[in-house]
């Protein structure tokens, strides 16, 4: 037992390493990790309900998660056909696409969140 659960925590090791190399080498992955922390600070400042703290995480998650995996998209693409490629260029954007649609989720979710409270300090 002591075995498996030594495995489990070693099984985070790769993951840990591809997200710190993601925020280290990625400037869009840099941006949503400043956004994150902007989101957080005013979350603390405002006092925001558990509710949507639920719905800011959640928001957080998804636009961290399509990035990192339109960053294994592009980087898997790149290495599987370097040179430019219509069909190639297409898997990339519909990558991108999705991290766009993540973005707008999460702008909108801040924006339903934190814009009436930003607006009643005016």
């Amino acid at each position: 037992m002591l075995k498996f659960i030594t495995d489990r925590i070693k099984s985070f090791g790769p993951a840990w390493k591809g997200l710190f190399w993601l925020f280290k080498n990625e400037g869009n992955a840099q941006f949503h990790l400043i956004a994150t922390i902007v989101v957080i600070i005013a979350g603390l400042y405002f006092k925001i309900s558990n509710f949507e703290w639920t719905l800011s995480c959640f928001a957080i998650g998804l636009v961290i998660t399509s990035e990192a995996l339109n960053t294994a998209i592009e980087k898997t693409i790149d290495l599987l056909h370097p040179q430019k490629h219509e069909k190639a260029g297409l898997v990339k954007d519909l990558a991108a696409a999705g991290v766009l649609i993540a973005s707008i989720t999460a702008v909108i979710i801040a924006a339903l969140v934190f814009v009436p409270r930003v607006y009643s300090l005016l």
